[in-house]
């Protein structure tokens, strides 16, 4: 008799292999999709460099490149516009405040001094002259005064005569009335006399006045145009090295003409410009300093311009207590510009790869060294030794740091 065979239930081998089949497909899919190409390329391990990622104390401060100024400097412009005719001093020597530097000739002043020499004497003649002229009028008039004055009385008295012979009936009534008539007359003749003369002193008072006063003024102008040839004789202002001194011999030169300069030997400052990234970080009083002889030197910020020129902004800085022996005018110092605290960070070396990505990714080594894959990072602040990794590496790490230019597009390096 036949023998019935039962079937099998549950998974069977082809089964099993079906599953795995689909899932390595359905794996494959998702790599297409989500990561559909990974640039590669190879690189030599000899032309890169690679550093540790380390941890430590992140020192935040800049490095610059100073220069020696004097702590001021003073134009040199003449008051008096001429021709150069002399230079007592040369540049480079030492000058003391009312030293004379140049010595200017200007016909033109010359022609105006004369000039005003000619109009104040001619103005002082005239003031004589009026002077006289009024006098002789003062006296006239005083003569005229006593003249009626003498007048009026006989005026008066020959009223008075014919007052009494009109009442004894000895003369007749029109004589008295002109005698009375006359001596009225002479009476406001008198008067008037009088308030003219008061009136003339006023005048010849005031004009008088107005006359002295032009008369100063001009005497005042001549001593000012006097002041001004004097001043064709440019001095220094101020101690110090005379700097710059840029004129020669026949040369004009126009009033308010910077023509050198006088460098304040009294103190020094260095000037320094600093990377426009830095501008909001920087302000009066930071910490800075400087090695020089085998000692360190402490300095702080004096001045910050607020002007940017060519992606950098100025500083001063001026030494925080003793001078480095034999500080020369123009000598250039490297400066470490404090910017903040010191802190416990997360480190890259510097390099070059920071130009192509902006501190955004990194290439991170494997640990067996040979291969190389990027990564999104984070990068705070920056010091000329090290970056401060804020995000995306930790301590032991090991990184390429050289410049990125000919494999910046890529994801993954195979180091041969």
């Amino acid at each position: 008799m036949d023998i019935q065979i039962e079937k099998k239930r549950g998974l069977q081998k082809r089964h099993v292999i079906y599953i795995a089949v689909a899932v390595v497909m359905l794996l494959l899919v998702l790599w297409i999709f989500f990561n559909p190409y990974v640039a590669t390329q190879n690189v030599e391990a000899k032309s890169i460099t690679v550093t540790d990622v380390v941890y430590g104390e992140f020192s935040d401060y800049v490095r610059l490149n100073g220069q020696v100024k004097p702590i001021s400097v003073v134009q040199i412009s003449p008051e008096e516009g001429g021709i150069v005719r002399e230079k007592v001093v040369e540049e480079g020597e030492f000058v003391k405040r009312g030293d004379v530097i140049l010595r200017l000739s200007n016909s033109n002043l010359d022609l105006q001094i004369l000039n005003a020499e000619s109009e104040l004497a001619e103005k002082q003649n005239l003031l004589r002259n009026t002077q006289v002229t009024m006098q002789q009028d003062k006296l006239n008039n005083e003569t005229e005064q006593v003249q009626l004055e003498i007048d009026t009385r006989r005026k008066r008295r020959t009223y008075e005569q014919y007052e009494r012979l009109y009442d004894e009936k000895l003369i007749s009534r029109e004589e008295y009335l002109q005698a009375c008539e006359d001596y009225e007359m002479a009476k406001k003749k008198h008067s008037l006399v009088n308030e003219r003369l008061v009136q003339d002193s006023i005048y010849r008072t005031i004009q008088m006045d107005q006359m002295e006063e032009n008369l100063d003024n001009m005497r005042q102008n001549v001593l000012l145009i006097r002041e001004r040839k004097s001043k064709l004789d440019v001095r220094a202002t101020i101690d110090g090295e005379l700097g710059l001194l840029d004129v020669e011999l026949g040369q004009n030169i126009a009033a308010g003409q910077m023509v050198g300069q006088i460098n304040d030997l009294s103190g020094v400052k260095i000037e320094a410009y600093i990377d426009e990234h830095y501008i909001d970080r920087v302000s009066t009083g930071l910490s800075a300093a400087l090695d020089r002889q085998g000692s360190r030197f402490s300095l702080k910020v004096r001045k910050v311009y607020p002007e940017v020129r060519d992606g950098r902004f100025r500083t001063d800085l001026v030494f925080d207590g003793e001078l480095p022996d034999n500080v020369r005018i123009g000598q250039t110092y490297y400066i470490d510009l404090q910017l903040g605290e010191s802190t416990e960070s997360v480190l890259v070396p510097k390099g070059t790869f920071f130009q192509t990505t902006g501190g955004r990714w990194i290439f991170v080594v494997d640990k067996d060294g040979g291969k190389a894959y990027r990564r999104e990072i984070r990068i705070g602040r920056q010091n000329p030794q090290y970056y401060e990794v804020l995000d995306g590496l930790e301590k032991g790490e090991r990184v390429i740091v050289s410049g990125y230019e000919s494999f910046k597009d890529k994801d993954v390096l195979i180091l041969d």
